[in-house]
């Protein structure tokens, strides 16, 4: 099988690109112009594991670009590639439509094109975000993929604006399209601008420096966090198993208080320390509840999350520390 990764130098796609190596894939990565992945820790791919990749520039925003890199034949693509910061989003909305939403639709009608032109009839993996769901209304449970949509922020927005594009060519070609909304995920590798690693940095710093107070934002959200690991083994089967035009949560159905959170991290760091609340790492739109039912998924493909919240954390620790 051979499968097209776009942003496989990002968080995700990274873990997913020594996945599929591990799978005996062939595997071609699609980066930013000029961007080939470079060694950054012992979670990273190896020389050999980036060797294993053919390297393609990718500018969504480029439609010269996108047609090079996707007119080729390939048995399946990854939609990583993204503006996937909620602040960034924010800072220029009308660049993560661009990206997110337009870059899809420039994807999808090129290997629309392909399957026309008989190249192959790829199945094409979008990945979208839990966040399209938005607020909801109470009382607030599990969000199924039955839920309306309803995106509160820039990100979420040019993200439901992605399937709409994907699944549209679906529609009106046949391309086999298929959406993954994941849940909130982290692992080993992933930006401190995010909660976790940004959490766990920050205590990290307290006890280095016996401080008594820990900058936080918005504490009262219930989030769940998966770990990227089954979060890879997801799409890894939503490769095989998935029905094109469905879509598919990726959740744990577990949530806490992102304060319950604080004091897991800070029990697992060593130290004891109070939030103090920072105007400056606050969202404008904080959604209060988002954990998923993942049943959909689960029926489909028997998938089911493996790692615990306390070892994810720890990966994530572990990492900080190489």
């Amino acid at each position: 099988m051979k499968v097209l990764v776009t942003g496989a130098d990002g968080f995700v796609g990274r873990w997913l690109v020594r996945r599929l190596l591990d799978d005996g894939r062939e595997v071609v990565g699609a980066v930013r112009p000029l961007e080939r992945p470079a060694p950054a820790g012992g979670w990273d791919l190896t020389p050999d594991e980036r060797d294993a990749v053919r390297w393609l520039s990718l500018e969504l925003t480029d439609q010269e670009s996108v047609r090079r890199c996707a007119e080729q034949a390939y048995d399946a693509v990854v939609h990583l590639a993204a503006v996937a910061s909620g602040p960034e989003a924010a800072r220029d909305p009308g660049y993560a439509w661009a990206v997110n939403a337009g870059g899809t639709a420039r994807l999808v009608q090129v290997l629309a094109d392909g399957k026309a032109a008989g190249r192959g009839d790829p199945l094409v993996l979008v990945i979208s975000t839990s966040e399209v769901y938005g607020c909801g209304a109470p009382p607030l449970g599990l969000r199924c993929e039955t839920d309306p949509i309803a995106p509160c922020s820039p990100y979420a927005a040019s993200k439901a604006g992605a399937e709409l594009a994907a699944l549209e060519a679906w529609r009106r070609v046949g391309l086999r399209v298929v959406v993954a909304r994941p849940f909130a995920h982290t692992g080993p590798g992933q930006d401190a601008r995010f909660v976790v690693p940004g959490l766990a940095q920050r205590l990290k710093l307290a006890q280095r420096t016996s401080a008594p107070v820990v900058k936080v934002g918005n504490l009262e959200p219930v989030r769940e966090f998966l770990h990227v690991r089954d979060v890879v083994e997801a799409y890894v089967r939503l490769l095989g198993r998935g029905q094109p035009g469905e879509t598919y949560n990726v959740a744990s159905g577990q949530g806490l208080p992102l304060e319950e959170l604080f004091f897991r991290l800070a029990g697992l760091v060593g130290v004891r320390a109070i939030p103090e609340a920072d105007p400056d790492l606050m969202r404008r739109a904080d959604i209060p509840h988002l954990v998923g039912d993942a049943g959909k998924l689960r029926a489909a493909t028997g998938w089911a999350p493996r790692y615990a919240l306390d070892d994810t954390l720890r990966d994530v620790l572990d990492a900080q520390a190489d």
